[in-house]
């Protein structure tokens, strides 16, 4: 056998107990401020195609109702709403993580950790 002894346990190890810390707030890069950029321009742009597809419904139904003859324009309308039933999933998962992740850009740049980003015109 070993003539060494045990190394103390920690309840015997003399000195302040350590404490929990959170972790430290990493900076976020170029890349992630342009995703965040990205995403949110895509929930913007998929939201007023939404609106211009709802608006062009409401038209396609009017015109069915005021023209017997254009009666195929109502069924242009119902399309159109199973169109923006749709895409309303897509425009959550793109909008929720742009949200968020600009809110991060914008606390971290208050918080002075991230540089403000350059203006994409000057890169």
């Amino acid at each position: 056998m070993s003539n060494q002894q045990p190394g103390p346990h920690r309840a015997q190890v003399p000195g302040p107990r350590p404490m929990y810390t959170p972790p430290q707030i990493r900076a976020v890069g170029a890349a992630y401020r342009r995703w965040a950029l990205l995403f949110v321009w895509l929930a913007v742009i998929i939201a007023v195609l939404m609106v211009a597809a709802f608006v062009m419904s409401l038209v396609l139904l009017a015109e069915a109702d005021a023209n017997p003859a254009k009666g195929a324009h109502g069924y242009g309308a119902i399309f159109l709403w199973f169109g923006i039933a749709a895409v309303t999933p897509v425009l959550l998962a793109v909008a929720v993580p742009g949200v968020f992740m600009t809110r991060r850009v914008r606390q971290q740049r208050r918080a002075g950790i991230t540089p403000p980003a350059p203006l994409p015109w000057t890169q």
